[in-house]
């Protein structure tokens, strides 16, 4: 399940589009992907989008599930300064993908400081070397893009003219 976040309390993004972009760009990845699902959960609350918010929503709708957050290293290298970590821990398993420049041993620094953090899973993902960041930088720079998304994306991103100073955003 993709969640855009409304107004994401730790990643300021240049040139932001707003969230009905980002939404929808979910949506665009995902169409025709019956494994993936995006969720406007986050959309609808006001405010900051924190994690644990989602999560105990998520809890609520489906309280037979399990629930599994998939992060990468260099954000979990971060859980301590989240808004209530050990609550976040508690409902949902915290599985972390290696990303190349964090290391391990920082993870699991990071995650000791919080209680639950000795429950996360580290999981073996190859690395693919494209970044949101880097995808926005060749938007904004007018490099080509294609094959780094999906095309659907890539074609909403063109006619709504985002990441580029449009007045569409």
């Amino acid at each position: 399940m993709l969640v855009p976040a409304r107004i994401p309390p730790h990643k300021p993004v240049d040139d932001e589009p707003g969230v009905k972009h980002r939404l929808e760009m979910c949506r665009v990845a995902v169409e025709g992907a019956r494994w993936l699902e995006v969720s406007d959960l986050e959309v609808q609350r006001p405010g900051p989008s924190y994690t644990v918010d989602t999560l105990e929503e998520l809890s609520l709708r489906t309280p037979d599930s399990d629930l599994s957050l998939i992060v990468g290293a260099d954000v979990a290298v971060g859980l301590p300064s989240w808004h209530q970590p050990e609550r976040v821990l508690s409902l949902a398993v915290l599985s972390v993908a290696q990303r190349p420049g964090t290391a391990r041993a920082a993870v699991e620094r990071a995650l000791a400081q919080v209680p639950g953090g000795d429950r996360a899973c580290f999981f073996d993902m190859p690395e693919i070397g494209i970044s949101s960041t880097m995808l926005r930088d060749r938007v904004r720079a007018g490099q080509p893009t294609k094959y780094l998304m999906p095309d659907a994306v890539r074609e909403y991103i063109d006619s709504h003219g985002i990441y580029r100073g449009s007045p569409d955003r």
